[in-house]
């Protein structure tokens, strides 16, 4: 029997928003990263030539779920109401190490809040106006 074995582990991934690693995830997935656009456009003509557009938009999307618990929340709430610009970081350093986001970010705005009887989740878009994969 031959073949990798690959791991895992959440632990090894951090997100850093203005210098500050967030903690207080809950159960399940707990960051997205996105480009918001293709790197290029390609079309193509009726006698078969190719045109492409290099698109040169660097916008990208970090969307972070937290559970209502987490001390990130107020940290995440406060950067949403001063409109503040950060950095914006996902790092794992698992066996595929990958390093997403970038310097100039925004948390678009405060958390939905929902309250009942079992803890719940706060969502937080952060849009990266310098978006990179590394």
């Amino acid at each position: 029997m031959s073949g990798h074995i690959a791991t895992y582990d959440a632990r090894k991934v951090t997100t850093v928003i203005g210098g500050v690693i967030l903690t207080g995830f809950p159960d399940g997935s707990f960051v997205k990263c996105s480009k918001d656009n293709d790197n290029f456009e390609a079309s193509s003509g009726a006698q078969g030539d190719v045109a492409i557009a290099i698109n040169g938009d660097s916008l990208g999307t970090i969307e972070v779920t937290l559970s209502q618990t987490s001390p990130s929340v107020s940290y995440l709430d406060k950067l949403a109401n001063n409109r503040e610009m950060v950095s914006a970081w996902v790092n794992s350093v698992n066996e595929v190490k990958e390093v997403k986001g970038g310097s100039r970010a925004m948390v678009t705005k405060p958390a939905d809040a929902e309250f009942g009887k079992s803890i719940s989740n706060r969502v937080y878009t952060i849009k990266v106006f310098d978006y990179q994969t590394k």
